[in-house]
């Protein structure tokens, strides 16, 4: 096989496996980006050592999917769990709240869960805070080192995780698996999004 026919042949796996991790996400819930990869390289009996697509890929491919087979679903729920985000963030601004994830990106569908990190002095602070305003929640592992602890508190039918970081690192850009940076947003960006995207609440 030559040079360029591999290239190609690279490529079309890589799509596939783009294609695959979208729908994935989007019908099964997975979250993890890099799990989704795995599990659709897996599927199409694809060898690990194949071509992954960058996080980029998915995330267009998931894009493409929504917009396709749960449009109306799918921004209905983005704007539900915005909505609930915005409200969270304004109890907590003591904490200097920022969104991020899926919710922010608008790609969130009906699995999607709120991602909100904090910079608190204390992530005890927090625990208590959050216990004197009898919200219930529940500890877990960390997805980075950075991070002092998540807390997860679990709604109706939303789940947000706020994860807590020291107030020192607040400064400090999150990024990707794949090298871009995460982008965060505070309460009053949040807001113009929801005054942008202003529709009734289901």
């Amino acid at each position: 096989m030559s040079g360029r026919q591999d290239r190609q042949r690279n490529s079309q796996q890589r799509s596939r496996v783009a294609a695959l991790a979208a729908r994935l996400m989007a019908q099964d819930g997975i979250s993890d980006l890099t799990l989704a990869k795995r599990k659709a390289a897996r599927n199409l009996g694809l060898p690990e050592s194949v071509g992954m697509p960058d996080d980029s890929e998915v995330e267009a491919e998931l894009r493409i999917y929504q917009r396709l087979f749960q449009n109306q679903e799918q921004q209905a729920r983005s704007l539900h769990l915005l909505r609930t985000a915005a409200s969270l963030m304004a109890i907590l601004q003591r904490f200097n709240p920022y969104l991020t994830g899926s919710v922010l990106d608008g790609s969130a569908g009906r699995y999607a869960e709120i991602d909100i990190q904090l910079f608190p002095d204390s992530a005890k602070d927090v625990e208590i805070f959050l216990l004197n305003e009898g919200m219930a929640f529940r500890h877990r592992l960390p997805r980075t080192d950075r991070a002092e602890a998540v807390l997860t508190i679990l709604g109706h039918d939303e789940v947000v995780n706020l994860v807590i970081y020291p107030r020192d690192e607040e400064r400090v850009s999150c990024k990707t698996h794949d090298g871009r940076i995460r982008e965060r947003a505070r309460l009053d960006a949040v807001n113009r999004l929801l005054a942008a995207n202003c529709m009734p609440d289901r």
